[in-house]
């Protein structure tokens, strides 16, 4: 594509009049400019783009997009912010991709990878090639993508989204980030479905208030449009059970579908019962009742699985489909996984890293556990700091046998975080041990563990890595705890 037909998308004041290239690719990692590259100058939290416009143009950058004058044998494109300018560009430059494919979006603060699973996986099961993006991985039909973030940035998404098209790709389900919708990282997207699972206490060292990170949640409902499209209708997919839900139907221009437990909503979850296996319940939409046995437990699975049925509803799929699909899912990688080798007790790996998640998991295995409740919980370092007495609290009043240790402490002191942990509990009379090094506390518990005994071991998940200092170490959850029951074997 020509430079000036590329820029011809920003809609600048003042047009650009200099030399017309050809552009063959728009980069932002000076490390992977070719001849012909547009390289956008992007001013991150530790890295200044601008500072490697230099070496971009000596690596055969076309032209270079920046926020202020540069001094360059190459066109030097000037606009007050590159970051939005990327967005456009990318969205260009991809003729469009997202508008190619049916796309659902999904955010909350907890649930967000096990209902894009769950929808991915219904979808699928009815005979269309899908995408999915989210913290786990990305997948573009049969083949699996590692990835860095939960949204990735607009560049990355929209160049994802273009080679999903060119795979045939029909159906992208993704999850979306308060932070990426802040930074406007899926400015572009044109989703057709805007899915909400909930919103509790996380990530207030970025947003600072519930208020504001609300609001950065809010976003995803007010992007998908003013205008009603009859042929291809935006729906918002609102949880009736939470209070947030009022903004953001007040956001959004689109349909508004509900679904909840508790509250009156198109889509309701009755008759719920629990055992050690799953979770039975009947799902009443309108006059008509279906029942539901799926292989998850938990309120908060049930919670999933009404965001999922919504979702693949209002994207015209059977209901028949959709609970055939559901019943067979056995598990999401690293949410509320079992692992097993042979002992008489209980072991389950899950994400949960917010007071509600760790709540909610807590409560539910109170439901099933016969004898003691051990949890092997930290927080992470560099994140919010005012949830870190929260978890120790709940994970006292939920356990009988808590262990505070370390998760990712990143640049901070694990012994600190670990303090901020303490504070939330003392002089509470309540008992429990801290055990910095995670292995030995996971070990710990192993080794306590009798008959009939659960042990949850929560935060990380589905995570290979254990992040400290700046050295990232293989660090596995499920395989720590596996070689611990072996070495007590």
């Amino acid at each position: 594509m020509k430079l000036k037909k590329l820029l011809e998308s920003l809609h600048l004041i003042i047009p650009y009049e200099g030399e017309d290239r050809e552009i063959t690719s728009i980069e932002n990692d000076n490390r992977k400019v070719q001849n012909g590259s547009l390289f956008i100058c992007i001013k991150g939290y530790t890295v200044d783009g601008h500072d490697f416009a230099e070496s971009a143009a000596a690596s055969g950058a076309a032209a270079i997009l920046a926020e202020r004058p540069l001094m360059l044998d190459v066109p030097v494109i000037v606009v007050n912010d590159t970051t939005r300018a990327m967005a456009v560009l990318a969205d260009t430059f991809f003729e469009q991709p997202s508008k190619k494919l049916h796309l659902i979006g999904i955010t909350g603060t907890n649930g967000k990878t096990t209902t894009s699973h769950m929808i991915e996986k219904i979808v699928a099961d009815y005979g269309r090639t899908t995408g999915l993006i989210g913290t786990m991985y990305t997948k573009i039909a049969d083949k699996l993508i590692e990835t860095k973030n939960t949204t990735p940035e607009s560049l990355t998404l929209q160049k994802t989204f273009k080679q999903m098209v060119d795979d045939g790709v029909e159906t992208a389900v993704m999850e979306v980030s308060s932070h990426a919708l802040d930074l406007g990282r899926v400015h572009g997207c044109d989703f057709d479905v805007a899915v909400f699972t909930n919103l509790t206490q996380d990530h207030l060292d970025y947003h600072k208030t519930m208020d504001e990170y609300q609001r950065a949640k809010s976003l995803l409902f007010a992007q998908l449009g003013n205008t009603f499209n009859q042929k291809n209708p935006k729906f918002a997919v609102l949880n009736a059970d939470d209070p947030a839900s009022i903004m953001f139907k007040r956001s959004t221009a689109a349909y508004v579908v509900t679904y909840g437990i508790d509250s009156k909503a198109d889509i309701q979850a009755e008759n719920i019962q629990m055992n050690a296996s799953g979770t039975e319940f009947e799902v009443v939409i309108g006059n008509h009742r279906y029942p539901v046995n799926i292989q998850f437990i938990g309120k908060f699975s049930v919670y999933n699985v009404l965001a999922s049925i919504s979702a693949a509803l209002v994207s015209g799929l059977p209901i028949e489909t959709i609970i055939g699909s559901l019943e067979s899912i056995k598990g999401v990688a690293g949410r509320f996984e079992l692992v097993q080798a042979g002992q008489d007790f209980t072991v389950i790996v899950d994400y949960a890293h917010t007071p509600d998640s760790l709540e909610n998991v807590l409560k539910t295995i109170q439901h099933f556990a016969k004898q003691k409740i051990f949890v092997v919980v930290g927080c992470g370092g560099d994140r919010d700091r005012t949830k870190r007495p929260l978890m120790a609290q709940i994970a006292c009043q939920y356990a009988t046998d808590p262990i505070f240790t370390s998760d990712n402490p990143r640049s901070e002191n694990p012994l600190e975080i670990l303090k901020e942990m303490e504070s939330g509990v003392q002089g509470r009379n309540y008992i429990y041990r801290v055990i910095p090094d995670r292995k030995e506390a996971i070990g710990e518990a192993v080794k306590q563990a009798t008959a009939g005994d659960v042990i949850l071991i929560a935060g990380k998940g589905h995570e290979t890595y254990q992040i400290i200092g700046s050295e990232v170490y293989d660090f596995d959850d499920r395989l720590v705890a596996r070689e611990a029951i072996e070495e007590r074997k």
